[in-house]
């Protein structure tokens, strides 16, 4: 064999070990799992939501870019969204689904998925919306954290406080365009508890910022002297929550919602779950998943923390918020 050749061999067989490792070291490299987050809101009017999971992740070992990653799809309200959005994480393979913003992304992604796991946080029944066999043996692929109830009860007897002087509240919900067995559920317990608290409930629905203007016009012809806002996503959007509180200030009627964002606005106060403990809480639920655990046999956690937020300046423009309220606020917007 002559020497060209037998150093023509030798190059190649070289040149074969110099490209290999590169593709070996790659091949070596660890896959992070990637997590799907699902929410019908926007990144800044529930920015809570991204930064509880990122704790709870941490809390559980995972720490994102380093050994997780997650891929955000917000439906910014436009609900219609929902279902190809769900259906684009379940394309893209991820360990598990993370999801927020109302019932009807949770709907969303159980309908995309059988087998990817699914953690909720919100303050829904998941049984009741079909979504788990039981609390305490979700049996499927859905579990997660049950947040402090829709405490639309406590929302009104707020109202009462910071109204005494108010005979007829207004309960602005969601009409048919938006509104599932939660809505309903929510609406016969807000009249059931207005009754005990004496109180006529004069129930508003919109399903657009047209409907809101006629809702108020409705409430000021009945003279409505406070005014619960149901919780549901619609009533997240920040264009939203910024019409109620400008027309709550302009008609100076009291108001309460579960996001903080209202009081923010201008609007009198807030009271709901913190979205941040909860969502805490699902990101732990995501972390014993990605370790090897099964949602079906993952029990829903309940997350107790709700917070009281009051706009202190439109307390003292609306002239009824008694002290004794003020001095149990979780937090006084200035």
């Amino acid at each position: 064999m002559s020497t060209l050749r037998v150093r023509r061999r030798e190059f190649i067989t070289a040149l074969g070990a110099a490209t290999a490792w590169p593709v070996a070291a790659h091949a070596q490299q660890p896959v992070i799992p990637v997590i799907g987050f699902l929410h019908g809101s926007t990144p800044v009017g529930d920015a809570g939501a991204a930064t509880g999971i990122s704790e709870g992740l941490k809390e559980a070992g995972f720490i994102e870019n380093k050994n997780v990653a997650i891929e955000y799809r917000w439906a910014e309200h436009h609900f219609e969204r929902l279902p190809e959005l769900a259906a684009d994480l379940v394309r893209r393979q991820v360990a598990v689904i993370v999801i927020g913003g109302g019932s009807a992304v949770a709907l969303a992604a159980k309908a995309a998925t059988s087998t990817i796991p699914i953690v909720l946080a919100f303050g829904s029944d998941p049984v009741k919306l079909g979504l788990a066999a039981s609390l305490d043996h979700p049996g499927g692929n859905v579990t997660g954290v049950i947040l402090s109830g829709e405490l639309v009860d406590k929302r009104l007897e707020l109202l009462c406080e910071a109204a005494p002087q108010a005979k007829t509240i207004a309960y602005l919900r969601t009409g048919p365009q938006l509104s599932n067995v939660v809505t309903e559920d929510m609406t016969r317990s807000a009249t059931a508890t207005a009754h005990t608290l004496g109180r006529q409930l004069l129930v508003l629905t919109a399903d657009n910022s047209r409907d809101i203007d006629a809702a108020f016009a409705m409430l000021i012809n009945h003279q409505a002297g406070a005014l619960n806002i149901a919780s549901h996503p619609f009533f997240d959007d920040d264009e939203i929550i910024n019409q109620l509180a400008r027309l709550t200030l302009k008609h100076a009627v009291p108001a309460i919602y579960l996001q903080r964002a209202f009081p923010a606005a201008g609007g009198l106060m807030s009271y709901g779950a913190s979205y941040a403990e909860g969502f805490r809480q699902a990101g732990i639920q995501i972390g014993r998943i990605l370790k090897g655990e099964k949602a079906a046999d993952l029990p829903f956690q309940r997350s107790a923390k709700v917070e009281l937020i009051i706009n202190l300046k439109t307390a003292k423009t609306l002239g009824t918020v008694p002290s004794p309220l003020l001095s149990r606020a979780d937090e006084l917007i200035e």
